[in-house]
């Protein structure tokens, strides 16, 4: 089976989704889950249902392969936030090792769905090293960048550069801000996303100036997110295609910006599988095959 995913623009062949009701399973799960995970509020599991269905017609219409992880009990809520669990190059996926305490199991179930689908598996983050997907884009197919916050650690970064060796020229690390502080969820993923491989969606006022001189150095153009709409996800876009983009609805600023660079945007409303749990389509979903 081929892979190849060290891009974050290309059209998207095949990508890894877990449905609400593999990862939700129930209302009285959700109840007994989603203050200590730390959620705005409890999903009603049956908008998250429909909510989600809608995201996926979105999906197929652009994807031909769209890959379903099943329920798991190693698993909980945040499991259908996909990508955080997996790393992907073109060598294969490497299975992180999660920040957040209460996610540590789920890396273990798509790495175990993942070698069962045939998908080579690279490699694993393991001991004290921490990693999460939403700390990661490939700016270019040879250039990685990193996010150093609380959920992703040095010892993670250095396995994970160790792992990328002969795939990687450029490792790039990116020092994270405090935030709201480790228990809630920031990711680099949360102030930049790529759409093209010199167009960006980024919040310009927690870019750090280094990384921010250091996309403009490689002719990246930025589209800022306004201070209004970043509390609604607005920095958190899909790339289905080099600007073809999946957002979340209710943010039209951030979605004209994208327009007038000449991008097409779809929009999904993501009340229960996105807002309260605080991740957007990136988080939704984990490419695994991407083409140019």
């Amino acid at each position: 089976m081929p892979s190849g995913c060290q891009s974050e623009v290309g059209k998207i062949d095949r990508i890894l989704v877990k449905h609400p009701r593999d990862a939700f399973v129930s209302r009285q799960n959700i109840d007994a889950q989603w203050r200590d995970l730390h959620y705005s509020g409890a999903p009603d599991y049956d908008r998250a249902l429909r909510e989600y269905e809608t995201f996926v017609e979105l999906l197929a219409g652009v994807t031909p392969h769209i890959d379903y992880l099943p329920a798991s009990d190693e698993t909980g809520l945040d499991s259908i936030y996909a990508r955080d669990a997996v790393v992907v190059t073109d060598a294969g996926a490497i299975l992180c090792n999660m920040g957040k305490e209460a996610r540590r199991g789920e890396p273990s179930a798509s790495g175990e769905y993942l070698r069962q689908a045939g998908f080579p598996v690279l490699g694993a983050i393991t001991g004290e090293g921490r990693l999460e997907g939403g700390d990661l884009i490939w700016l270019e197919p040879r250039t990685l960048v990193v996010g150093r916050g609380y959920r992703t650690n040095d010892e993670g970064i250095r396995q994970l550069k160790d792992l990328t060796s002969d795939l990687v020229d450029e490792f790039v690390v990116v020092p994270l801000p405090h935030w709201k502080g480790p228990a809630g969820v920031f990711h680099l993923m949360s102030m930049i996303s790529p759409v093209d491989r010199d167009l960006a969606v980024v919040y310009p006022r927690l870019l750090p100036v280094p990384f921010r001189e250091f996309l403009a150095e490689r002719g990246i153009e930025f589209v800022e997110v306004p201070d209004s709409e970043y509390p609604g996800m607005a920095c958190n876009v899909l790339a289905v295609a080099p600007r073809k983009c999946l957002a979340l609805s209710g943010n039209p600023l951030t979605r004209r910006l994208l327009e007038e660079k000449g991008a097409e945007v779809w929009v999904y409303d993501g009340d229960e599988i996105s807002r309260k749990g605080a991740g957007g389509p990136t988080c939704l979903t984990r490419p695994l095959l991407r083409s140019w």
